[in-house]
């Protein structure tokens, strides 16, 4: 059975970051470190590594024909990365270079083929909406510095067949 294009576009996206690495110009490693829907890490986790996770909060769809069965609207996930924070004096410093590298390879995405083929899904993702990001040293939520950021695809689905 083929994947729904909800979970195709998060796996394109999870191929996406993990094309950070060294050997693409990137001073971050995230082959093999971004996960999709897992929100708790802990020490054995490798870091730095990316989270990716659903919003909480359903965003309203775009108006469509009432007989369509196509539907446009935005789908809100949270990117989150997690890094070693090893100085003392400047903790989070880790975290925003590797949010720089996370939203340089995000626009990469949205500008590759000038939109048409955003993450690979041909017309299908009409745009990649990227927030500022938030960073946050080591607290309550995270042992280690963490930084996250809203990313939003604009999705055209076909409500009729979420196969296609």
């Amino acid at each position: 059975m083929p994947d729904p294009f909800r979970l195709r576009v998060l796996k394109a996206l999870t191929a996406a970051l993990e094309e950070i690495t060294p050997a693409n110009g990137y001073e971050f490693d995230l082959s093999g470190k971004v996960f999709r829907g897992r929100g708790v890490f802990g020490d054995s986790d490798p870091l730095p590594l990316i989270s990716i996770l659903e919003a909480i909060e359903e965003q309203p769809q775009l108006s469509s024909p009432p007989a369509g069965v196509d539907s446009t609207g935005p789908w809100e996930l949270l990117v989150q990365g997690f890094v070693e924070d090893d100085d003392l004096d400047n903790p989070t410093d880790p975290a925003h270079r590797l949010m720089a590298e996370v939203k340089k390879r995000l626009v990469e995405e949205r500008v590759k083929q000038r939109q048409y083929n955003i993450l690979g899904m041909e017309g299908r993702v009409d745009e990649l909406r990227i927030s500022p990001g938030v960073v946050r040293p080591a607290d309550d939520i995270s042992g280690k510095a963490y930084f996250w950021l809203r990313l939003t695809p604009v999705l055209v689905e076909n409500l009729a067949d979420p196969y296609v």
